[in-house]
């Protein structure tokens, strides 16, 4: 037999493809044939695995859409592809289909939270799950929420009868009585055919009449879910303005899907919640668009633009199925165009649009429901033009293109002011921020400012650890500004944290650094108070928490730099066990001796200082120390050696590059050895305890992680005065209104501006407009005597040094600044002239007239 093989298998290659090809698929033919019928009988909700495989193939790949005799149309369509695989649908999507269990989580995250504000005690609460299939995401949902106690009606709308009675088997095998199945085109359901007391004139609304006063009814849905089902409906367009009459007012919505899109299509776009990890390259677009193409699944961009232009976005994200070739997928939550926190307001959008623009101006607000429209709009021009936030320029824009909101108006807190997250200066810092801890000492600030519920605070996010200080204060306001979001991303985290979490999860999170289960927090507890763009970056990055790879929270970010090469140092050189015992000293005595004999003789080498520490970039990178700050504690060691001027203006480059690795080793022997001398690490000094250990301890961390701190912040209204600007200092101060900060806490900021430059006497200007008369200014700065201080006081300010390393000394627990001052407003300087605005800034426009 073996000697007639030969001649009957074809000798063309391309034939032999195809011959192979065609008994692969006759052998699967068979074999799927076969198992189908010695299963017939079994149960259609346990089918092996490996039949579950064959139907799944069978319809995807082998057997044609041609409606199987049921007639035309979608239905057909749809019950050709499912009828042959509906028993094991469930089995064969669990990896498919990724990204569901997210959304669920979701969007009961959201309701959860509409439901702990609710007074009623039995509210009526409706669910409509779209394209909802076999019911596996309604089963889901108990994970998160008590389906039968939760939802007073659940209602299933699918078009394949197939699915539809698996999920019937389903719900009666669960007994739940509140889950109705609706085998029904989802364009033409409607909750008052099944719900007496829904209205029955629903009035579907058109694109042009979102904002309007008088848009028609709104249905009563408080969910509805698309999951999967978006991609599979020819006609979306119709479909989602559907859902639009479906959703209550407060409602919300959601959905998980394919999709492809570039980043071409999403210039200028503010209202998408977001664009990290949303392109997808050329090829990728192409292939998974041919790929879905043939089971009829579409992933053009127009569904999910669609989508995201009819709806408000309170939450987005972009991730891709890394088991099954990277598909692109989606999770986005939504909820009515016309914001929640607007429905009291008769005035929408005036009201809405100006509310928030007054918290983040410092500027008077008043309200249209006690004043009239014509005084509100006296009040409109009478503000100057540059005295708008950003967010109201950019409420401006959407409301004259029929726009949503920027996704920062759906947020349940406005706590985060808008940005445009696709500028360069905020890119630049490649989803990173530099600090995973503050290095400022929130107890010497305390003590210095005094904060009362008057003060107006304006200060660096940094790592945020100092505006929680600041909040224990319970200020008026505090803005919190940083240019890298990433450190408001941090900031934002920390809030949510207190907001919505138990002491001992916080302190995991940020006393320990590490929680196994912070992606499940994230999801399910954290999302309802954080910005979409936070959430996107902190999924993205749930494994610095997670990961048992990971070091934890406070071996991330730009810092983390200096700790792991003191880490590898300490390992390399066998002095990590007295490193150890550094952090368990009990006393002054002992701490001084470990650091004298072990570890001070290899940390200030100065080879070690030369060679590494004193370079700039590890500077930069490590330290977060820019090049005019280097220069400024160059010029104090120049000083100090000569006896002449500490400013850098009067050393040339050559000559401060000179003295560099002196410089810093000195600067480092200031800054570690009084530290030693005076504080007890492991017990009083949290800021370096962390960085040798990369965790705090129950006994010694900074103040707003002490419990009595987490019962305070964690009041509903405990960070009500919040505002984080992503920007410059200039560009938020030159808008808050005149005399309304009392404190600005600037930190080392003003190191960072060239000796001379025009741009710190502009800023210091810009302060001084906002400052009332006595507010302050608190800064630190690597030199003794900074050149900036002259400034201060040529432009209305009286400077006091408040703490200097001199002979010696500490001038708090961190001691890594040369100087700290006080700078005290003691006059006002001449008005800003004003400047020429373009019409989208001007207080001049009339957002009634908006309202389309």
């Amino acid at each position: 037999m073996a000697s007639l093989t030969p001649s009957i298998l074809p000798k063309d290659p391309h034939t032999q493809i195809i011959f192979a090809g065609a008994t692969l698929v006759l052998l699967i033919g068979v074999v799927f044939a076969v198992t189908f019928h010695s299963t017939k009988k079994r149960d259609e909700e346990n089918p092996s695995a490996f039949t579950s495989f064959l139907r799944f193939f069978y319809a995807s790949f082998l057997k044609p859409h041609n409606g199987d005799g049921l007639g035309e149309g979608q239905q057909a369509a749809l019950e050709s592809f499912y009828k042959a695989q509906a028993g094991v649908y469930d089995a064969t999507r669990k990896r498919l289909l990724r990204g569901r269990e997210d959304m669920l989580g979701l969007v009961a995250a959201q309701l959860v939270r509409k439901a702990a504000s609710e007074r009623t005690h039995d509210p009526k609460r409706i669910w409509v799950d779209i394209g909802g299939g076999t019911g596996w995401n309604i089963e889901a949902m108990s994970e998160y929420v008590d389906v039968p106690e939760f939802f007073s009606s659940v209602y299933l709308v699918d078009f394949s009868p197939s699915l539809c009675e698996v999920a019937q088997k389903r719900f009666k095998r669960l007994g739940w009585k509140n889950v109705k199945v609706v085998c029904q085109d989802a364009r033409t359901f409607r909750l008052e055919d099944y719900e007496s007391d829904i209205p029955g004139a629903v009035v579907s609304r058109s694109p042009s009449s979102y904002y309007s006063e008088d848009n028609g009814n709104v249905g009563g849905a408080d969910l509805i879910t698309l999951s999967y089902s978006l991609s599979m409906i020819p006609d979306f367009y119709s479909v989602i303005d559907s859902l639009v009459s479906l959703l209550s007012p407060t409602g919300t919505i959601g959905a998980v899907d394919f999709y492809v899109q570039s980043n071409v299509d999403l210039t200028c776009r503010n209202y998408t919640g977001g664009v990290v990890n949303r392109h997808v390259n050329w090829f990728g677009r192409l292939f998974w668009r041919a790929w879905f193409d043939v089971d009829r699944v579409g992933l053009e961009a127009g569904r999910r633009d669609y989508l995201e232009y009819r709806f408000g976005t309170v939450l987005s994200t972009n991730s891709r199925n890394t088991l099954l070739g990277s598909i692109p997928y989606y999770v986005w939550i939504g909820c009515q165009k016309k914001p929640a926190s607007s429905l009291n307001t008769p005035n929408f959008p005036h009201e809405i649009v100006h509310r928030l623009d007054a918290a983040a101006t410092e500027s008077p607000y008043l309200s249209p429901i006690n004043h009239t429209n014509a005084l509100s709009r006296a009040v409109d021009n009478s503000t100057p033009p540059e005295l708008r936030s950003k967010a109201f320029n950019a409420a401006i824009v959407n409301l004259s293109a029929n726009l949503p909101l920027p996704s920062f108006f759906y947020q349940n807190h406005h706590w985060r002011i808008h940005y445009d997250d696709q500028l360069k200066k905020h890119t630049q810092f490649k989803n990173e921020y530099i600090y995973a801890f503050t290095w400022e000492d929130s107890r010497v600030d305390q003590r210095l400012l005094k904060l009362t519920s008057d003060d107006v605070v304006l200060a660096i996010t940094s790592a945020g650890d100092n505006i929680l200080s600041y909040a224990l204060s319970s200020p008026a306001r505090i803005h919190a500004v940083d240019l890298n979001p990433n450190q408001n991303h941090l900031l934002e985290l920390k809030v949510a944290s207190f907001t919505a979490l138990p002491y001992s999860d916080f302190w995991k999170l940020f006393g320990v650094g590490k929680h196994p289960n912070f992606r499940d927090l994230l999801v399910s507890r954290l999302s309802p108070h954080l910005s979409s763009r936070a959430f996107q970056y902190w999924l993205s990055n749930a494994d610095v928490f997670s990961s048992k790879r990971s070091k934890g929270l406070y071996e991330t970010g730009g810092s983390r730099h200096a700790i792991r090469i003191l880490r590898l140092l300490s390992h390399g050189l066998g002095f990590s066990s007295q490193i150890k015992s550094l952090v368990e000293s009990k006393t002054l005595n002992e701490q001084r001796e470990i650091w004298t004999k072990k570890i001070r003789p290899i940390i200030m080498s100065r080879l070690l200082s030369y060679l590494i520490v004193s370079q700039e970039k590890f500077l930069w990178a490590a330290l977060g120390v820019p090049h005019n700050q280097l220069a400024m504690l160059e010029a104090d060691h120049i000083a100090a050696e000569t006896h002449t001027s500490p400013s850098p203006l009067e050393h040339t480059p050559k000559e401060l590059n000179s003295t560099r690795g002196a410089a810093v080793w000195e600067y480092m022997v200031q800054t570690l050895d009084p530290v030693i001398e005076s504080s007890l690490i492991g017990e009083d000094n949290p800021y370096y305890l962390v960085c040798l250990q990369s965790s705090y301890s129950q006994r010694c961390h900074p103040d707003y992680l002490k419990p009595k701190s987490h019962q305070k912040l964690s009041r509903g209204n405990a960070f009500d005065g919040l505002r984080i600007h992503t920007d410059e200092i200039n560009e938020v101060v030159s808008r808050l209104t005149p005399g309304t900060l009392t404190v600005a806490v600037v930190m080392d900021s003003m190191d960072w501006f060239d000796p001379g430059a025009e741009a710190a006497a502009t800023q210091i200007e810009k302060l001084n407009r906002a400052l009332k008369l006595g507010g302050r200014v608190l800064l630190r700065s690597a030199a003794l005597t900074p050149w900036y201080i002259a400034t201060f006081e040529s432009m209305g300010f009286q400077g006091r040094r408040v703490g200097a390393r001199i002979a010696g000394g500490c001038i708090d627990r961190v001691n890594m600044y040369a100087s700290c001052y006080i700078l005290t407003k003691t006059e006002d300087l001449a008005p800003l002239t004003p400047k020429a605005t373009h019409s989208s800034r001007g207080s001049s426009v009339d957002l009634e007239k908006l309202e389309i």
